[in-house]
Parts: C-alpha cells; sequence; structure tokens
C-alpha cells in the first residue's frame, strides 16, 4: 500500500468506487467459473496488505473451497513513510510482513498450507527493475495457474510495473492473468470511462466475509496511524476503509 491522498468519506466528492453507474451493471461471477476446479492461485502483491485490499474476499472464499494458494509479495513496503523517524525504513521491512501474518490469520487463510514468496524488490522503485521483476515472477508460474495481481492502469507506479511485469510473466508460461483495481476506484468521477467495465466481474461476498476483509485490513498498524510529527497522513485512509465495506470485489478478466 502506498500513501495517496484520500481524506474524503461517502460524503465527500464523487469517487468512481461510490458514484458511478456502471458499478451497478457489472455481470456477476461466481469463483469456481472464475478459477476451475484444480487451478492454483497465485497472488502478487506489490506491497503488504495490497492482496487484502485487492482480494481479501475472494482469498477467503477460494481458501475454503481449498484451492492452492500463492501469495508473492513483491516488495516489503518499507517506503511507505518517506522521512519517518516514527516508521524508518528498516523498522518497516521487518514489521509489515509481520502485519500480513495477522491479516492473513484473520482472513482464516492456513498459512501452513499457503506458499508464501517474498521478493525483497525494492518500496517504490519498482518500474526500473520491470524486466527482471517479470523473470522473477515467471520462476514461480506454471501453465494453467490463474494469476490475482494489480492492474496494469491502477494509478501507482508499483501496482502498475508489478501487472506489466506479471502479464508479461503469464505470457510467457501460459498462465492465466487476472487484473485487480485498488486505488483506481478512488479517481474522480469523471475519469470512469477510463475503466474497462467490459472487462470488469462481480464476486460477491457475505457480510462475514466483508467483516472479515475489514477486520484483517486493521492487522496493518503501520498504515493506519501515519506519522503526526511530520504532518504523513494514515496510508489507509477512512475513505478506502469505506470502500472496502462493499459486498463485492471486482476482477478484471
Amino acid at each position: 500500500m502506498k500513501p495517496v491522498p484520500l481524506r474524503e468519506g461517502r460524503r465527500g466528492p464523487a469517487q468512481i468506487w461510490n458514484s458511478a453507474p456502471q458499478l451497478a451493471q457489472i455481470p456477476v461471477i461466481n469463483p469456481v467459473t472464475l478459477v476451475p476446479f484444480g487451478a492454483r492461485v497465485v497472488v502478487i502483491a506489490p506491497h503488504p496488505g495490497d492482496e487484502v485490499l485487492a482480494c481479501g474476499g475472494l482469498l477467503q472464499l477460494l481458501s475454503t473451497l481449498d484451492y492452492s494458494l500463492k501469495l508473492i509479495s513483491v516488495t516489503d513496503g518499507s517506503a511507505s513513510h518517506p522521512g519517518s523517524s516514527l516508521w524508518p525504513a528498516q523498522r518497516l521491512s521487518v514489521f509489515r510482513p509481520q502485519e500480513s501474518v495477522e491479516a492473513l490469520r484473520r482472513l482464516g487463510v492456513p498459512l501452513h498450507s499457503l506458499k508464501w514468496i517474498r521478493g525483497g524488490f525494492t518500496d517504490n522503485a519498482l518500474a526500473a527493475r520491470e524486466q527482471q521483476l517479470s523473470q522473477f515472477i515467471a520462476r514461480y508460474l506454471q501453465p494453467g495457474d490463474v494469476v490475482f495481481t494489480t492492474w496494469r492502469t491502477d494509478g501507482n507506479d508499483d501496482h502498475d510495473a508489478v501487472g506489466r511485469a506479471t502479464a508479461k510473466a503469464c505470457a510467457l508460461m501460459g498462465a492465466r492473468l487476472l487484473e485487480l483495481p485498488i486505488w483506481a476506484w478512488h479517481w474522480p468521477a469523471r475519469e470512469a470511462a477510463v475503466i474497462p467495465w467490459q472487462r470488469a466481474r462481480k464476486v460477491r461476498l457475505s457480510t462475514w466475509s466483508v467483516a472479515r476483509k475489514l477486520h484483517a485490513a486493521h492487522a496493518y498498524e503501520s498504515q493506519l496511524v501515519g506519522d503526526p510529527e511530520i504532518g504523513l497522513a494514515p496510508m489507509l485512509a477512512q475513505v478506502l476503509l469505506e470502500r472496502m465495506r462493499e459486498p463485492y470485489e471486482i476482477v478484471f478478466v
């Protein structure tokens, strides 16, 4: 997760997530249709926590259905608080992966059966190493995998770079790519035409799944507090948490 200026709630300026009429028209898809039985699921997260923001509900559903799951955390998220003495990079590089362990526990994903790869790439600098990143991802893919990662046009440099690198790796290895928007939902409403609505599919979430997803998001203590001494707002702004209450997640197929 990266810092963005999200300070408005539902009554603030219209954003795509709370105003686009196209959202109501997105076809619903069953997780089993999205991921055929027997396929392995690979989730590629640019930063710790992106897997919860993007598809925490879907992860719960697929785990319950006993799919084989692999999580690749590309960076350790250590650049989320630039200039902070409260949250220096050295502390974050240890603390944020620990937050992910707790978040996955709260989601109910069994850590003993989850294959978890930590890439160790430098946070906030992925575009410069995109080719190397693509080769790294390809090493962990196999034909028939269903791969979830951030949308190539999400609006965050690291998210976009991971999306592009993953697309190349999937094409090379014969895996299926599914993209997940995160920050794009918080674009101004006037940008809604940029969203590829024809590719969008909606995965319904139960009230319980939404509650667990929010509970998991709150495991990221470092992202909820910011650093008041340097005027750094929380990375997980209230408006983003509000969006996570929606009873669905959206995937671009």
